[in-house]
């Protein structure tokens, strides 16, 4: 039977596109807004509010000069000694009225539309002109005193075109200020991006240089400094995995492979249970490396985990328990009480590490011990063996770095209990280092921060490093 021709094929639905990203103002300019809306707003205000008590001001002074001039006018008046004659002959620059039964005497053609205002000084309006206006009550009727405002308006026009021209210069001189300085506020954090943006895989061991100033850019240096740090730290740790694994893993695999490869040519020689003891070995060893470089993996980038109190003296004396139940001698005499603040279960770990490495080294039998000295809680385990020289004291704590007698005695084993102790300490805020024991053999000490205080605390034996 035919087949029915293919159709074309479907057209691929098209990727879903993501929405592009939005540039938002920089801080530079949002900056400049907000400076040039304050100045604008300031000024304005400022301006508007001088206009009018530069106006007011003006008004006031004239005011009481008219005032002086009216009082006086009223007394000559009242005395007699300013006839009516007088007053008609007056300048005009200061307009006057005599309002009374009889009539209204002026000086002035302007002054006999003059009212007399209630309650002190007043700014009338007489032929499209402003005046201030006072007035007085004298005996024949009533004195009104003007002066034309016109100075007055003149000066407040000259102050509002000078602000006209200030402000806007102010303001233009205000944000160019704004944009340069914050320009060159701003152009070193520009700079740590773009060098931040530069560091790629391999080149975390750039930093961004700092100034030293101790402003905020530099201590966003200093923190994007020790950002990169840790992110070069987590790497290394993450690149030291894949390195010490592969390179550990490599021998039980070879000898699995080379076993079963044996066993495969030559069957007569190896028999089911050989083959599936070195099995159960290498592959019990594998899962003790696996194990220990995940624990040390999780060290590197997280810490000493879960913190809360914990007591070095009762992981000691568990560790007495399980070593006495397996037959082993064990002295615990040098027990005491040394609380702590950390992950007990990692904590015991290191410190089973380091019993198990005194049990094989040991030729008799090891000690273990715990004290608190100046705040600082420190557990020791000592073992009778022939000790570490000097220049094995660091190097034991490497990863991976076993020993001459080490290899000899203790088949199998990965070079990572030591390691962990280590790592177990920094982690805590401590340390663990390598001594002399009393007995000539190797002193293994584990050292963190104490709890709380320790009113008895006791001194840490004077051969423990």
């Amino acid at each position: 039977m035919a087949e029915a021709p293919a159709g074309p094929a479907p057209a691929a639905a098209p990727a879903p596109r993501r929405p592009a990203r939005r540039a938002g103002a920089s801080i530079r300019l949002r900056i400049l807004a907000a400076a040039l809306a304050a100045v604008t707003l300031v000024l304005g205000l400022g301006g508007v509010a001088m206009v009018i008590t530069l106006e007011r001001m003006l008004q006031d002074a004239t005011a009481e000069q008219l005032a002086d001039e009216l009082a006086a006018l009223a007394d000559g008046v009242d005395a007699g000694t300013v006839q009516t004659a007088a007053l008609v002959e007056r300048d005009d620059d200061v307009l006057v009225a005599l309002r009374s039964g009889t009539g209204v005497v002026v000086n002035a053609e302007a002054a006999a539309g003059l009212r007399a205002p209630v309650g002190g000084a007043a700014v009338e309006e007489v032929d499209g002109e402003r005046y201030i206006v006072v007035a007085d009550e004298v005996a024949a009727g009533t004195i009104v005193v003007a002066r034309s405002a016109q100075g007055i308006d003149d000066a407040v026009r000259s102050a509002t075109a000078l602000l006209l021209i200030a402000v806007p210069l102010t303001i233009v001189l205000v944000g160019t200020v704004v944009w340069i300085v914050v320009g060159r506020a701003l152009a070193p954090v520009d700079r740590i991006r773009a060098q931040v943006d530069g560091i790629d895989a391999a080149a975390l061991d750039r930093r961004v240089p700092t100034t030293g100033r101790g402003d905020e850019v530099d201590r966003l240096a200093a923190t994007m400094n020790r950002m990169l740090a840790r992110v070069e730290a987590g790497a290394r740790a993450r690149q030291r995995f894949v390195s010490d694994a592969s390179h550990e893993l490599r021998s039980p695999l070879a000898t699995m492979r080379q076993f079963a490869e044996l066993s495969r040519a030559h069957p007569a020689t190896t028999s089911a249970d050989e083959l599936a003891g070195v099995v159960l070995d290498e592959g019990e060893r594998m899962q003790g490396i696996v194990a220990g470089l995940l624990l040390l993996a999780r060290l590197d980038e997280h810490g000493g985990g879960t913190r809360r109190a914990a007591s070095l003296d009762a992981i000691a004396r568990e560790e007495v328990e399980r070593v006495r139940g397996l037959g082993g001698a064990i002295d615990a005499a040098g027990v005491r009480p040394a609380p702590v603040e950390g992950d007990p279960r990692l904590l015991a770990r290191a410190v089973r590490n380091l019993v198990d490495n005194a049990l094989r080294h040991a030729r008799g039998g090891i000690a273990i011990g715990s004290v608190v000295r100046e705040g600082r809680a420190m557990l020791w385990v000592d073992d009778d063996g022939a000790g570490l020289a000097p220049d094995d004291r660091e190097r034991v704590f490497e990863r991976f770095v076993r020993l001459d007698e080490a290899r000899a005695r203790d088949e199998g084993g990965s070079g990572l209990g030591l390691a962990i102790v280590r790592e177990v300490a920094r982690a805590h805020g401590g340390e663990a280092w390598a001594g002399v024991a009393p007995a000539g053999g190797a002193r293994f000490v584990l050292e963190r921060p104490r709890r709380g205080r320790d009113r008895a605390a006791a001194a840490l034996p004077p051969d423990a490093r």
